[in-house]
């Protein structure tokens, strides 16, 4: 029964008011009832092999990434390091469907989306060694800063890209989510602002499987989370996340749509974190090694060498020039961050406000004094100048 239909309705209000009706059709909305493929079925035919063979190259560069942060920070040069192993698919897909005036709007787990765009991986990983800066400069990049809170990048993005669209600049922002941050009200909120005013945004939600130990079971009984763009009144799309390029295939897509102006996507790519939640996780207490091998065998460097090799466009000569610029990437990342930055103590008050309060004044002061005793009493002790 309808509200019109309650007894009593229509003399209370004859005739519905429109804001009762349905602004959108739902079926044009709704998700594939399977992830989208390209891989492995007769899609792949039509896939640009230049296209293919780059993302190949970025995804062996993006494990060896993964792999490289990690041993970082099992040897204390970072804090923490949230991998993306098993889910270089979405995260260079991501990256390589933006143009140079776009916007990325990546969660704590995306840096190695940042670095496919282009950004510095010393940069990236900057704020995830314990430095109080973003490590690089947004405007420059047209990466919003790594965001830890969950979700609150959504509404960012959703302004940005609204505010492009009322400047007439050619801008669409995409903005990446775990399955857990589509929990937040933060995701309720940016979603329906982005529908509303058809801003030109594509979200993009990398379900993995767990937010930290919490399956998703535990955090929604919907049919899968593209089905919640329906509620938002936007397409929603569900794709392989392992398969690169579908994930490709179904961003360009999305992202081409913002473009036009028809509005914004949420694109779900169903994939699965190969590692643990962070290196301070263990991830044993939630989840089999049974589970784990399993979706080993659909890792995405995988499947995008076996097609490309069972295509003859992949030899062993290309798969060992993979790796090794890989590991030539990893030295030099590895070379750089075992340097200690120089930190200027100083620094601390730069940014508070743009013009210094009185206190702030003071307390520079203050640390002033300090830091030149402590440099006094370094330079009067004979055993600190040998």
């Amino acid at each position: 029964m309808t509200v019109q239909e309650l007894p009593g309705a229509a003399a209370y209000r004859p005739t519905p008011p429109p804001a009762w009706k349905p602004l959108t059709d739902p079926a044009p909305l709704l998700p594939d009832a399977e992830p989208y493929r390209v891989l492995g079925t007769d899609a792949a035919a039509d896939a640009d092999p230049a296209l293919l063979l780059r993302l190949y190259t970025e995804l062996v560069r993006g494990r060896r990434y993964n792999a490289q942060a990690t041993a970082l920070t099992k040897q204390g040069r970072l804090a923490v390091y949230p991998s993306s192993t098993g889910q270089e698919a979405c995260e260079i897909a991501a990256a390589l469907v933006l143009e140079e005036q776009d916007w990325l709007f990546p969660s704590y787990r995306d840096t190695l989306a940042a670095v496919a765009r282009g950004l510095d991986p010393v940069e990236a990983l900057t704020l995830l060694r314990g430095d109080r800066h973003t490590g690089y400069d947004p405007r420059e990049h047209r990466i919003a800063p790594l965001c830890t809170p969950l979700a609150t990048q959504l509404p960012h993005a959703v302004g940005l890209a609204h505010a492009a669209r009322l400047k007439g600049d050619d801008v669409v922002a995409l903005a990446m989510v775990g399955d857990g941050g589509t929990s937040e009200g933060d995701f309720h909120e940016a979603l329906n602002f982005a529908a509303v005013w058809r801003a030109p945004v594509v979200f993009f939600v990398q379900n993995n499987g767990f937010a930290i130990s919490v399956p998703l079971a535990k955090q929604t009984a919907a049919p899968s989370l593209a089905h919640k763009a329906i509620g938002y009144g936007m397409p929603g799309r569900l794709v392989d996340g392992n398969d690169a390029a579908a994930v490709h295939q179904v961003l360009g897509e999305a992202v081409s749509r913002a473009r036009r102006g028809e509005g914004p996507t949420l694109v779900e790519a169903v994939t699965y974190r190969m590692e643990a939640h962070t290196n301070a996780d263990d991830a044993t207490r939630y989840r089999v090694d049974s589970e784990v091998e399993a979706w080993r065998a659909h890792d995405p460097i995988r499947l995008m060498e076996r097609e490309l090799t069972g295509r003859g466009l992949l030899d062993e000569g290309g798969i060992v020039a993979a790796k090794e610029a890989a590991d030539v990437m990893a030295a030099g990342l590895r070379e750089r961050m075992n340097a200690d930055p120089v930190l200027d103590p100083m620094s601390l008050f730069t940014h508070v406000y743009a013009e210094q309060t009185e206190q702030l004044r003071e307390q520079a002061a203050r640390l002033r004094v300090e830091l030149d005793a402590e440099h006094d009493q370094h330079d009067d002790d004979p055993e600190e100048r040998r």
